[in-house]
């Protein structure tokens, strides 16, 4: 399992959770997503190496911002 974190910008509340996990959730390879509001991470677990500027633009499609930490 190869693990990859990520600082996401903007997000408040659940819903903007909610919205983060739905995109990166369809990007190839993510078997596990943990997003906090709260902290602003986001941990994406894959099988194989997860293709990083796709869960950067799935993370921009939900209407946030992310960097890679």
């Amino acid at each position: 399992m190869n693990t990859s974190e990520f600082q996401v910008t903007g997000m408040t509340c659940g819903h903007c959770e909610m919205s983060v996990r739905e995109e990166v959730g369809e990007v190839p390879g993510v078997s596990a997503i943990e997003v906090s509001a709260e902290t602003g991470k986001l941990v994406v677990t894959g099988s194989d190496a997860v293709d990083e500027a796709k869960v950067l633009a799935a993370v921009d499609e939900a209407g946030y911002s992310a960097v890679r930490i």
